[in-house]
């Protein structure tokens, strides 16, 4: 198996969750994460970019072992964004929420759900179609 398609994988990852997650969370949505109390005050964005070189890596070694047939890449792309992103989900989310001080539980549950929502459906099919035959 090349490598080409892993790092194609790791790559649509990376940039497209980054290009999601930014304007997402630092930009539209910033005043409502800021009053929620959820963000410090000195956002550490390597961090993130670390985060999401790991996850990257992950997902996208786990597409072609998890699908075989990869000629249908909309709909295993979707398919695996949502596989992807409800385990994504539990952990941003869930978790967060469970474990974290904010001023309002489902308004964080709503905003992130949401972004879960956008970035899976977009990375999905990108994994997929950087596997594609």
């Amino acid at each position: 198996m090349s490598a080409r398609p892993f790092w194609l994988g790791v790559a649509a990852y990376i940039v497209s969750s980054f290009l999601i997650a930014y304007p997402w969370h630092l930009v539209v949505f910033e005043p409502i994460y800021r009053q929620l109390g959820v963000f410090r005050d000195d956002i550490i964005i390597p961090f993130g970019l670390l985060s999401l070189l790991i996850q990257g890596v992950a997902f996208s070694f786990a597409y072609p072992r998890i699908f075989s047939d990869r000629h249908s890449v909309l709909r295993n792309g979707l398919i695996y964004g949502l596989m992807i992103g409800l385990l994504s989900w539990t952990f941003t989310t869930l978790a967060v929420a469970a474990k974290n001080v904010m001023t309002s539980v489902p308004t964080y549950l709503a905003l992130e759900t949401g972004f879960t929502l956008l970035q899976f459906v977009v990375v999905g099919p990108l994994i997929a179609l950087a596997h594609r035959k």
